[in-house]
């Protein structure tokens, strides 16, 4: 009877069902993953949870960042809400968006489609690390660069005067209506890199055989490539324009060095705005506000974006 119940027993368990001891060294293996992710929680606790949440602190207090602080509650968001120079900053940063993500997005996918069709061409890879180059080049060192370029003497206007069209040439970066848009496409020079890059190992990454199937229906070029290179680039998309849009967003230091927010204010985005408000006024609280407030926005925006990404609602 004994040997008949551990008989049945046996039998009725189902097949590859874990036993105890596996299900412990299953839980150990977990720990022991867990444990190796401690020394990354601790970097990103001291160097990025705990100067944001200090942040957050600060831009509670009225202060100047020596005399002892004032508490003020929520006054600096609401003042910093309701401030027209602030919307103005923000204003300029939906304007570069154009210029650091929906340009270089476009301009990247035209690339990508011309150079999975120009295999036989020599020296394509050289003219990629030739495109991306500016993503590895010190952002300081772009501006300096491009603020001779677009200078009332520069390469560009003496370029124009070349052709004969001296009436179009101006000091750009002192252009009150031109000044945005002159910054705007030093950033489209710099994310096309970016954005190129992702879409070429994007592209390596759809199988052949859709390709050869596009081709057997009497796919041309351009029907190929939206019917199979485009689909198949959407999470290289979403990758890039969540990285462009953030960029567009927190953009400071081409500002800083090309315009310092000028003419005016024409060139004004909230990143200058925190150095303008913490350094020129000394409004150390109100301009923490400023750095929480555009902190909400990249989170909104990028969150956003990854919901428009159907391989992540996938």
């Amino acid at each position: 009877m004994s040997a008949q119940m551990t008989t049945t027993t046996a039998v009725g368990a189902p097949k590859g069902a874990p036993t105890a001891k596996k299900k412990k060294s299953r839980d150990r293996s977990e720990r022991a993953a867990y444990l190796y992710l401690i020394p990354a929680y601790v970097v990103f606790g001291i160097f990025l949870l705990y100067p944001l949440l200090h942040g957050v602190w600060i831009s509670l207090y009225d202060w100047d960042g020596l005399t002892p602080a004032t508490w003020v509650g929520v006054g600096n968001y609401t003042s910093a809400i309701g401030d027209p120079m602030l919307r103005k900053a923000f204003t300029h940063s939906a304007v570069l968006i154009v210029f650091y993500a929906v340009i270089p997005i476009l301009l990247a996918l035209l690339l990508t489609g011309v150079m999975t069709h120009a295999t036989k061409l020599k020296r394509l890879s050289f003219f990629r690390v030739v495109i991306f180059l500016p993503q590895v080049v010190a952002s300081v060192v772009v501006a300096t660069t491009w603020t001779a370029i677009y200078a009332p003497d520069g390469v560009l206007n003496k370029a124009l005067s070349l052709v004969g069209l001296d009436a179009v040439a101006r000091p750009w970066l002192g252009d009150f209506s031109w000044a945005l848009p002159a910054v705007g496409l030093i950033g489209t020079w710099i994310e096309i890199g970016l954005c190129l890059v992702l879409f070429l190992a994007g592209v390596s990454q759809i199988e052949p055989e859709l390709y050869e199937a596009a081709r057997l229906d009497g796919a041309g070029a351009i029907r190929e490539f939206f019917a199979v290179t485009l689909p198949g680039l959407r999470p290289q998309i979403a990758v890039a324009m969540t990285l462009t849009v953030v960029a567009g967003l927190k953009s400071f230091d081409l500002i800083f060095v090309a315009t310092r927010g000028g003419p005016g204010t024409s060139t004004t985005v909230p990143g200058f705005e925190v150095y303008h408000r913490a350094f020129d006024l000394n409004q150390v609280g109100s301009a923490c506000a400023v750095g929480i407030l555009l902190t909400v926005v990249i989170l909104i925006v990028t969150t956003l974006i990854q919901r428009i990404d159907p391989g992540e609602r996938a």
